[in-house]
């Protein structure tokens, strides 16, 4: 039996293609047409898909999905491996329900911290009864990046590196400095305050520029790169 799970992120689309429970493929999806996807879908025969989304997505890509396979759209309303006792579950983003339901899917019966570093920064705060209350959302990396460029007008755009300086000594590194140590501390930091609050406390690291900032984190954490996908098969398998 053959999933397809595809997280559409406001940086990129991507697709997860598992059997049974074995993830066999990642690919990232062109954007500007389904080519791809229907590639996708012709190698495969899926029998299920689910899609996560939190773009103003092209309509054609459910209607694809829905005429070549039991197709899920994530929602608040879906069947989840957590709860939502919160004031608008609505306004959840269904990649967070994704990684929420993950998280408490894989390390069940203790709290769990996922953080999702992407085009935003989410922490979402799973108890060890598998409710969901929250966290917080702060600019991801390239966020800041841009946003010193877009503000300023001297400022040039910098990519991330994995050797900078903590004594910036030209404009370049003086940027690398502010924005990876500081999102590394604000990271660490957040961290700190949740372990204060709650023992037996799992921290689970999963998105885009996780790899890169998880070997400049002091905490210790589970870096999980497929965490969304693991979620959207398990909402997937709840929702059949």
């Amino acid at each position: 039996m053959k999933t397809l799970c595809l997280d559409f992120g406001n940086t990129r689309q991507k697709c997860a293609v598992f059997i049974n429970d074995e993830l066999i493929d990642v690919t990232v999806l062109d954007s500007s047409s389904n080519n791809d996807l229907l590639k996708l879908i012709e190698e495969h025969h899926p029998t299920y898909s689910i899609l996560s989304s939190v773009i103003n997505h092209n309509i054609e890509v459910e209607e694809i999905l829905a005429a070549n396979s039991h197709f899920h759209k994530l929602n608040y309303q879906s069947k989840l491996p957590i709860s939502t006792p919160v004031g608008k579950p609505e306004t959840i983003g269904a990649d967070r329900l994704a990684i929420c339901s993950a998280a408490a899917n894989m390390f069940p019966q203790q709290h769990n911290l996922a953080i999702g570093l992407g085009t935003c920064i989410t922490y979402n705060f799973i108890n060890k009864f598998g409710e969901f209350f929250g966290g917080s959302i702060s600019p991801g990396m390239l966020m800041r990046f841009k946003a010193m460029n877009d503000y300023t007008a001297l400022l040039p755009i910098v990519k991330a590196e994995h050797q900078f300086p903590l004594v910036g000594y030209d404009t370049k590194t003086n940027l690398l400095s502010g924005v990876l140590y500081g999102l590394a501390k604000e990271v660490d930091g957040i961290i700190d305050l949740y372990e204060a609050k709650y023992d037996n406390l799992n921290i689970v690291l999963t998105g885009g520029d996780a790899e890169f900032f998880s070997q400049h984190l002091t905490n210790k954490i589970n870096y999980e790169p497929n965490l969304l996908f693991k979620g959207l098969l398990a909402i997937s398998k709840s929702n059949k």
